[in-house]
């Protein structure tokens, strides 16, 4: 048995829209009775994206499974042999078994096309919409702008949606004219059920000044159908591609008027786990938007998803949706209010040298180890040790033994009048035996010429971090932040 995935294209004038239906030939239909035909086994396919009723599409995606030997990249060929002149397989090739089309991350791209002059052209009547109104470019392109990013798209979808989340994010937004044709051309993760169409049809409003651009800022907000404008007709539309990411991203930043939000995925390959931070999140968007990225994050691969609430809204026990949340951990702040504990002399001498561009592989690789087993010790990314490199306020570095050996690294920085210690990561194989006494001793010995309160953050939960700081003279001062953990015990149950 082998998965093989299909990237076709069709004229979706004849057709009921992508998906099977009672009382009308769909291009789904017409698909599985072409590759029937072809392989003599009652085959099935999987759609990446059910267009509607006269939709056409450039790169839509399926797929199926099949016994047969016929090699998945020639199956194009045969198969365009028995397919209609509208439906056109542009490319095979065999995939994974557990690939699927709607399961992956990926960036879909939309072009809506309007003939805007005065009498209509025959030739392009299938795929593009006359309109006869003159159309303002500009008002259209800066009401566009509003679109992009995430946002809550509840106003520019069918009632008749079965999403149970509306938000989306528009990565792309751009209309261009040429000669009598504008061309809408919309990128995003995902749309909603006639949400481009219905974004045509409201920047259509704005085009002919019914709405001034400022409004569909106002439409968004109002989170409401009747509020947008019309829905644009389907034969404009055009599904160009579907590009599936290449890797996960490693960390996501939201910022918008409703939410202030980090999803770090950096350690969802090595370890299964996600970070989700909450810097700001409107009351009523809340409870949603942590279950929409529990969810997510799930779906990229992490077991385990853990998450901090800046405005303390989670305890333990918070139930989400299907997801109940648990502490896992508090950070403390802690100031060196004693006489620091131990002298030069008292420890064991190590070398530090400075992180730069040609050790820093070094850097990450000795980080991620020595916090491996570290309660919430995210591991740093080549972004974020270039942003140390290019800090003159940070200075971080490598540390070995007395014999060259390296041993750990550490961070410290100068911000909000205080020296603060940033990190200090020692290796498994030489945890325990003094060096973390060595490597505080020598930060604090350098922050002396600063003159500054010297400070941390500790996990409650790392026990040996927390009696070192202790010992050395630190005092805990105020609890900085509250971490819980969840996870999808429903994940296993769907398929």
């Amino acid at each position: 048995m082998k998965r093989v995935k299909l990237v076709l294209a069709y004229d979706g004038t004849n057709y009921c829209g992508w998906q099977l239906q009672p009382n009308g030939i769909t291009i789904e239909e017409v698909l599985n009775k072409a590759l029937r035909d072809l392989l003599h086994e009652q085959i099935q396919v999987i759609g990446a994206s059910r267009t509607d009723s006269g939709v056409h599409a450039l790169g839509n995606i399926a797929v199926f499974d099949t016994e047969s030997r016929i090699p998945a990249e020639k199956m194009c060929f045969a198969l365009n042999q028995r397919l209609p002149a509208d439906v056109v397989i542009q490319s095979s090739c065999e995939v994974l078994p557990t690939w699927h089309p709607r399961k992956c991350n990926t960036i879909k791209t939309y072009e809506y096309r309007i003939l805007n002059r005065r009498v209509p052209d025959p030739t392009v009547r299938l795929n593009s919409y006359f309109f006869y109104m003159p159309l303002d470019l500009e008002k259209m392109q800066e009401a566009a702008a509003y679109l992009v990013g995430e946002h809550d798209f509840k106003s520019f979808c069918s009632v008749r949606t079965q999403a149970e989340d509306t938000v989306r994010t528009i990565t792309d937004l751009t209309l261009k004219k040429e000669g009598d044709m504008i061309t809408l051309r919309i990128s995003g993760n995902g749309f909603l059920y006639n949400m481009v169409r219905i974004i045509v049809g409201t920047l259509l409003k704005v085009g002919t000044g019914y709405y001034p651009p400022a409004h569909v800022e106002e439409i968004l907000d109002a989170r409401n159908r009747s509020q947008a404008g019309p829905k644009a007709p389907a034969h404009g539309l055009t599904l160009v591609s579907i590009i599936e990411e290449e890797e996960l991203k490693k960390e996501v930043h939201i910022e918008n008027k409703y939410m202030d939000y980090i999803v770090v995925q950096r350690e969802i390959m090595s370890k299964q786990k996600a970070y989700i931070i909450i810097n700001r999140c409107v009351e009523e968007d809340f409870n949603r938007t942590i279950v929409r990225l529990a969810k997510q994050a799930t779906r990229n691969g992490a077991k385990t998803v853990h998450i901090c609430d800046r405005q303390q809204r989670l305890y333990e026990g918070y139930q989400a949706d299907y997801f109940t949340f648990e502490f896992d951990t508090a950070f403390y702040k802690m100031v060196l209010k004693k006489t620091f504990a131990w002298s030069k002399k008292e420890v064991l001498p190590i070398q530090w040298m400075d992180l730069s561009f040609n050790n820093s592989q070094d850097f990450l690789q000795i980080q991620q180890e020595a916090f491996a087993d570290v309660p919430n010790g995210m591991s740093y990314s080549e972004k974020e040790v270039k942003e140390i490199m290019e800090n003159p306020m940070a200075k971080a570095g490598l540390i070995s033994d007395s014999n060259g050996s390296l041993i750990g690294v550490a961070e410290w920085e100068i911000k909000d009048n205080e020296f603060r210690i940033a990190m200090i990561g020692i290796l498994p194989k030489v945890q325990g035996k003094g060096y973390g006494k060595s490597i505080l001793c020598y930060i604090v010995e350098k922050a002396q010429n600063y003159e500054k309160p010297i400070s941390l953050l500790v996990a409650s939960k790392n026990d040996r971090a927390c009696m070192l700081y202790e010992m050395a003279g630190f005092v805990s001062t105020e609890k900085v932040s509250d971490w819980y953990v969840t996870e999808d015990k429903m994940r296993k149950h769907r398929t």
